[in-house]
């Protein structure tokens, strides 16, 4: 990954502990960065894929805590600014509690908010002003096809993630002139444990004009290309990847 300056640049990656965010956080690695790889409920698995960073020549440390918890974030990213400022955002930490609309409890509701829109604001909004300050900075949030398109039993996930590219539109027209770019990225039918026995391949070859799933490793170097200097002019965008599906 290029640089202006001579020095390394700093990713944080949240919810890097899962199948997407592990394959983001190599893939920032391999370009170079020193990645922050977060985990909030599985630090073990955030440990493994920063010793599988580093067995491959990168440099990543982990952090642990939970993104809809604002005191503990506001504790835990001024120990990662005293080392350096977080040059790469990726806002990758997820959940979803699917249940039909008249079936849905508050607690369902509030949940998947709260990690997936609120959790934005607590990561996001203490990192912006280093980044102003340095005239550089990308930050990039993963959504969901679900925010485009809807999906049944999904009306919480998809008022989020649409929440989140709402913000993503945003934030992006207040910080353009710093030279800091906001997108998001809205994965469709993507292989791993949270697609696995959700989707088996005859109902992935008729819903994908592509035919099968999508891997990490294909969001990874979406997420990789946004966070480099060759997008430094793509920003307020929301960039779909899902081989055709409700495109």
């Amino acid at each position: 990954m290029s640089s202006s300056d001579s020095r390394q640049r700093h990713a944080l990656v949240t919810g890097a502990s899962g199948d997407l965010g592990s394959a983001i956080a190599r893939r920032l690695a391999k370009a170079g960065c020193h990645v922050w790889v977060h985990a909030s409920s599985q630090p073990a698995r955030a440990e493994s894929v920063v010793a599988s960073i580093r067995a491959d020549g990168g440099s990543a440390d982990a952090v642990v805590f939970d993104v809809t918890d604002a005191v503990t974030v506001q504790q835990e990213l001024p120990r990662l600014l005293e080392q350096h400022t977080i040059d790469i955002l990726v806002n990758n930490a997820g959940v979803h509690d699917d249940a039909a609309f008249p079936g849905m409890t508050a607690a369902q509701w509030q949940r998947v908010l709260q990690v997936n829109l609120d959790g934005f604001f607590h990561v996001t909004q203490p990192l912006t002003m280093p980044m102003v300050r340095q005239r550089w900075g990308r930050i990039i949030n993963i959504s969901s096809v679900a925010a485009l398109a809807g999906n049944r039993g999904q009306v919480n996930y998809a008022a989020a993630k649409g929440g989140l590219q709402a913000a993503t539109r945003a934030l992006s027209l207040e910080l353009a002139s710093r030279n800091i770019t906001v997108n998001a990225v809205a994965p469709g039918i993507i292989a791993g444990s949270m697609t696995e026995g959700v989707f088996d391949d005859k109902l992935i070859k008729d819903m994908v004009p592509a035919k099968r799933a999508g891997k990490p490793e294909e969001v990874a170097e979406l997420v990789a290309f946004l966070a480099s200097d060759a997008a430094g002019y793509i920003t307020g965008q929301t960039i779909s990847i899902n081989g055709g599906l409700y495109a």
